[in-house]
């Protein structure tokens, strides 16, 4: 059994910054990709970024520039710094790993619970 945990997400002004980070426990062999999506309301869930196994990254387009993914393998867990907030930024985000569990030979997705972010003007 796996369970992926988000920290709490927040409510900031239009400009400021936010940090979230996801922690994954349980049987884990190895963690591949992480990311971060979110969805806002009546939209699709979209990603915000990626970050592969070996630290390559990935970003949206609307998002690059004001956020950077890092990961800290020892943990089992992956951040997501946000900066420059704006309103569109508000949406529930959650977190995302692709994870080998032990003594299983397959990759399985796993999703955090979620955690509102939400950006006042």
């Amino acid at each position: 059994q796996v369970q992926l945990v988000e920290s709490r997400g927040g409510l900031v002004h239009t400009g400021g910054s936010l940090r979230l980070s996801c922690a994954a426990s349980g049987s884990i062999f190895s963690i591949n990709d992480m990311g971060w999506y979110r969805q806002a309301p009546g939209k699709q869930r979209e990603l915000v970024a990626g970050i592969t196994s070996g630290g390559r990254t990935r970003y949206a387009e609307s998002m690059k520039g004001r956020v950077t993914i890092s990961r800290d393998n020892a943990k089992n867990t992956v951040y997501l710094q946000m900066n420059s907030l704006k309103p569109e930024d508000t949406a529930v985000y959650y977190c995302y790993m692709e994870i080998v569990l032990a003594g299983h030979p397959q990759r399985y997705d796993y999703w955090g619970q979620g955690t509102q972010v939400t950006v006042s003007s």
